[in-house]
């Protein structure tokens, strides 16, 4: 597939698009330089936004943010609480695989 725009470009779009949503839930955007800079051409405000914390994007994606010891702790009880799921089906299998035994 060939990439039609720039990640800058892809990023402008989707800040313009997401920021008008939350605003409109009560959401505040944490970026103290977020503001109006216009609009397109369907009348929808753009936005000027701070340069990308790479450092802190990292760190995130690396499994140091601010959420992920609660993610690992959703996801470890929801597979625990799971489990019966995964030991009900293993145990129909067997049965099945019995039956035609």
């Amino acid at each position: 597939k060939i990439k039609r725009e720039t990640n800058d470009r892809l990023r402008e779009k989707f800040i313009n698009k997401t920021v008008p949503q939350a605003e409109l839930i009560g959401l505040k955007v944490p970026d103290s330089n977020l503001k109006v800079s216009g609009t397109d051409s369907f009348g929808e405000p753009t936005y000027e936004h701070s340069d990308i914390d790479w450092e802190e994007f990292w760190q995130v994606v690396n499994g140091n943010g601010p959420c992920n010891q609660q993610r690992l702790e959703h996801h470890i009880k929801a597979h625990e609480e799971g489990a019966w799921v995964r030991e009900c089906a293993s145990a129909f299998l067997n049965n099945s695989n019995s039956l035609k035994g």
